[in-house]
């Protein structure tokens, strides 16, 4: 007899908020950048350079039937291909992004402005209660948890691991003309037996500058 499976799914998505001046943020090195105008940039695994791309990438893990919530942690994968950094030297930041986030932002302000621009921005990550199924099943998606690296990097937990809490968190502070990033890896915690579907929920990555 085939058992009915369960499917654990997680959109990550990149917004960005800028009330007035400019900044922009980023994850795992810690790169210093030349001032500018006042901006704000975030990539959550696939992006671009600048501007913004609109990918939302897709983590998620499949529950083995011989496995449902035995409280042994799955990993889950992701669908994102970015493995190097899009600031910098192109670091290989992600060696396995099919395992792997990788996750980068930066601020940017005019040093000449005349101390008008805040001197940081703020990292944050936004997420709901719970995952939920079509048939209206739900699984906290405090379930869902983080780990974080970067090969080489005297500060790979510059943007810390964690786990996801149904509300808005703080992740990192941005320091002007700063750039910063490192590389996520998710994990499932599989602490209880759920009703068979497939389980999603949106994660939202959002760097503010007031």
């Amino acid at each position: 007899m085939t058992m009915p499976q369960r499917h654990v799914a997680l959109r990550l998505l990149a917004a960005l908020t800028l009330v007035l001046s400019g900044s922009s943020a980023a994850f795992a090195w810690s790169l210093t950048m030349s001032s500018a105008s006042r901006r704000v940039y975030l990539h959550v695994g696939n992006g671009v350079e600048a501007g913004d791309s609109g990918t939302i990438n897709v983590v998620s893990v499949t529950v083995p039937s011989n496995q449902l919530g035995n409280g042994t942690p799955l990993a889950m994968t992701s669908n994102s291909t970015q493995s190097r950094s899009l600031q910098g030297d192109n670091y290989l930041t992600c060696p396995t992004p099919a395992s792997q986030l990788l996750i980068g932002a930066s601020y940017q302000r005019n040093n000449a402005g005349g101390g008008s621009a805040p001197m940081s921005a703020t990292l944050s990550v936004s997420s709901p209660a719970t995952l939920i199924n079509t048939s209206g099943d739900s699984i906290p998606i405090s379930e869902v948890s983080w780990t974080v690296s970067a090969p080489g990097s005297s500060v790979p937990n510059i943007i810390p691991a964690g786990t996801y809490n149904g509300g808005t968190q703080f992740l990192a502070t941005i320091p002007a003309n700063t750039y910063i990033e490192n590389c996520h890896s998710f994990s499932y915690a599989n602490s209880a037996v759920r009703a068979a579907g497939t389980y999603t929920a949106t994660i939202t990555y959002t760097v503010t500058s007031p």
